[in-house]
């Protein structure tokens, strides 16, 4: 247009505008701004909330913030925008101060503000308080049936683990698309309830909603969690049906699900069939073999990608060499990858690369050199770290760290059995009765109790769960007639001697 010498009108430049920030072409649109400038347009109330929704977008939140404190006048657009820039930055305490000083300017909220700010409160201190009281407000100003709206809340309110105020949220919408299935969906895998996302899932096909990439991803993640094989080949046919192999995170996702279900060759050729290979899908496929207890293949993998230059190793991909190490007992070559962390790449290790070797030193019987290591990391070790730590003090009998570790796990949950029957085997192994009786007599003063394990089998597409010394289930006696005849069995044919070192709650 420029060329033929036209001039471009408002209309023009702010629908351009809008182009820039949704294919994020910062070189177009700072182009588009400098030509306002030019042209004397930088007074106008709608291009100057197209500029901050640009920057906002280009994740150029500092300019964003200065055009918008430019403005003479603000309307719903352009407070809306800078507060989905601090959402979309990670500054969250930012937008929710924005969208209260936004209130006091009398501007009214509309359903695109609401899902910005509320977005802002994952992961914030407060997270949960903050959430309840723009849920309040979306009620109070008729927005709790927009289903966008609902969409940010229930995904709020999952990320709070209140999963029951999310479902809650998702019942009583009457409408539910595509997208309000997916947030609850996303809500149930996220905290762990694979199984209610699994049903949810096909209640959503029955009801001939087409699931996108990010549903598919979802599924493929509970089933992974829950190591259903069968179920995930079924999903992996609606994803080819649907075409969205080519999606990398859904081939990720393919490839996690396999490797663990224990069919690593399949997710092999997840990969092989993927045209487009990178950092995620090669990074999934060194975690699929270290999972699989194929820790050489995963590392000649990871060394023959570096050789042909193919891939450019971040810290997930160290922390999954690292694992490989870790399963496979690889001490030396676990420190020489993690040193080449910084030598070689420049990166910085955080606390889940610390968390791999403090493990490899901890199983390779190098407690003291773990324990230092732990200290010395610029992160304090959290619970997975501790707890790991204290296993491995309980194989190498190591009483006074097993005693340290069990303290500091007790501290971050006093209601969790593990640690107290874990330092009760250290002690028990080691002859000190009486230390054994102090936590049995702390465990029944507090009133913890070691909760059941359970164990389940498939059958016929149906589900088996047992306790120890379980009778509920209707087979009862045939189960236990079975498993004596195997137990006589396997004492006839071998000179096993039977040991219970258990500490009991």
């Amino acid at each position: 247009m420029n060329i033929l010498t036209v001039k471009p009108t408002k209309f023009v430049l702010c629908n351009a505008l809008s182009s820039c920030a949704k294919t994020q072409n910062w070189n177009l649109g700072i182009q588009i701004h400098a030509y306002m400038i030019r042209s004397g347009y930088e007074d106008n109330l709608f291009l100057s909330s197209a500029l901050v929704d640009f920057y906002a977008k280009c994740f150029a939140i500092v300019d964003a913030r200065k055009v918008f404190s430019g403005m003479k006048v603000h309307d719903q657009v352009s407070w809306t925008s800078l507060i989905a820039g601090f959402a979309v930055n990670g500054q969250g305490r930012d937008a929710f101060l924005l969208f209260k000083e936004m209130l006091g300017a009398q501007i009214k909220p509309n359903c695109f503000t609401f899902a910005s700010v509320i977005s802002a409160c994952v992961g914030q201190s407060g997270a949960l308080e903050h959430c309840s009281t723009l849920h309040a407000h979306v009620i109070k100003r008729g927005f709790d049936t927009s289903n966008f709206v609902i969409c940010s809340l229930v995904d709020c309110y999952a990320n709070c683990e209140q999963i029951d105020d999310a479902l809650i949220l998702f019942d009583e919408t009457s409408e539910k698309d595509t997208i309000v299935y997916n947030s609850m969906i996303s809500g149930y895998s996220q905290n762990l309830y694979s199984e209610d996302a699994l049903k949810l899932f096909v209640k959503m096909r029955q009801k001939n909603l087409s699931p996108t990439d990010h549903t598919l991803c979802t599924i493929l993640n509970a089933c992974s969690s829950l190591a259903l094989l069968l179920e995930g080949r079924q999903v992996h046919s609606l994803v080819i049906k649907m075409g969205s192999e080519r999606n990398m995170f859904v081939a990720s996702a393919l490839i996690d699900m396999y490797s663990k279900g224990g069919d690593i060759d399949d997710a092999q050729c997840v990969l092989d069939q993927t045209s487009k290979k990178n950092n995620v899908l090669w990074t999934s496929m060194i975690m699929g073999y270290a999972q699989c207890g194929r820790a050489l293949e995963a590392l000649e993998l990871f060394e023959r990608l570096l050789t042909e230059q193919e891939l450019i190793p971040d810290l997930i991909c160290f922390t999954a060499v690292l694992t490989a190490c870790n399963y496979a007992g690889f001490l030396e070559k676990g420190v020489e990858y993690f040193n080449k962390m910084r030598t070689n790449y420049g990166l910085c290790p955080d606390i889940d690369q610390y968390a791999c070797l403090i493990d490899l030193y901890a199983r390779k019987g190098n407690l003291r050199k773990a324990r230092d290591l732990m200290e010395e990391m610029p992160y304090d070790p959290n619970y997975v770290i501790w707890s790991s730590f204290l296993s491995s003090c309980r194989i190498y009998g190591d009483v006074e760290l097993g005693k340290e570790a069990a303290d500091q796990l007790i501290k971050m949950e006093p209601c969790n059995a593990a640690p107290y029957l874990t330092l009760a085997h250290i002690y028990a192994r080691k002859g000190l009765w009486n230390e054994v009786a102090e936590i049995r007599s702390l465990m029944q003063q507090r009133r913890i109790r070691k909760p059941a394990g359970w164990s389940w089998l498939e059958v016929d597409k149906q589900f088996h769960v047992f306790v120890v010394d379980d009778v509920t289930h209707q087979q009862s006696n045939e189960i236990y007639a079975e498993l004596e005849k195997i137990y006589f069995g396997i004492i006839e044919a071998s000179s096993y001697v039977v040991e219970d070192s258990n500490i009991q709650a």
